[in-house]
């Protein structure tokens, strides 16, 4: 039943990753979500039946912490500032704001085990299981989205850095991304990769956290 705590930390996560892409453009001279009401923390306007639907559920089935996306926010590269530039931050800024939450949660984890003894026993654990998931979920999510493989922030970032012959041959995956993906979660593929660097930065969150 890890699901029941899971999935909320990941509804708001990926919700917060949407968020920080459009603010960031907005930022930086582009107010296209802002004008399609995507600069909200309301969950409706942001739910992918792919991402944020049926791979949660396929990752909850197979024993895997749930992943996904949410409907990617309308962002215009002709009204930024740096069109190249600036699309790769507003790209880079959908992982960085994982990375902050889970920096959050690990830092409210390590506060909560110092208040451990001041909370009933069953809400103290529930809430560090759900800051567990929280740090855990978001780096996750860090480390899917960097993958460059469209929809996901990696192939933003590569499109942006990619030219010539080299950028045309990339291009050609993007129709079929979103089955690319899918493919590396069905085959196990998709944790082999994630997973060294899971347990990288987890590892480097331990000394905040203390023992998890």
């Amino acid at each position: 039943m890890e699901w029941i705590l899971q999935l909320p930390v990941l509804f708001f996560s990926v919700i917060f990753h949407e968020f920080a892409h459009g603010y960031t453009a907005y930022r930086h001279g582009d107010d296209t979500a802002y004008l399609s009401g995507r600069l909200s923390f309301n969950p409706l306007p942001h739910i992918d039946p792919v991402g944020t639907v049926l791979l949660p559920a396929a990752c909850v089935f197979m024993g895997f912490p749930a992943i996904g996306w949410a409907r990617p926010v309308p962002v215009n590269p002709y009204r930024l500032h740096r069109p190249r530039a600036d699309m790769a931050l507003v790209a880079v800024s959908g992982p960085l704001s994982n990375i902050l939450l889970a920096l959050t949660a690990a830092i409210s984890f390590k506060l909560l085990t110092m208040a451990y003894g001041y909370l009933p026993g069953e809400l103290a654990v529930t809430l560090l299981r759900t800051l567990g998931f929280a740090v855990v979920i978001n780096l996750l999510l860090a480390v899917f989205n960097l993958i460059p493989v469209f929809p996901l922030d990696g192939s933003q970032i590569a499109l942006g850095l990619l030219k010539g012959r080299a950028l045309e041959i990339y291009e050609r995956h993007l129709p079929y991304g979103v089955y690319i993906i899918i493919g590396l979660l069905v085959t196990g593929l998709l944790p082999r990769i994630m997973h060294p660097v899971l347990n990288l930065a987890l590892l480097l969150m331990t000394p905040i956290m203390g023992a998890f």
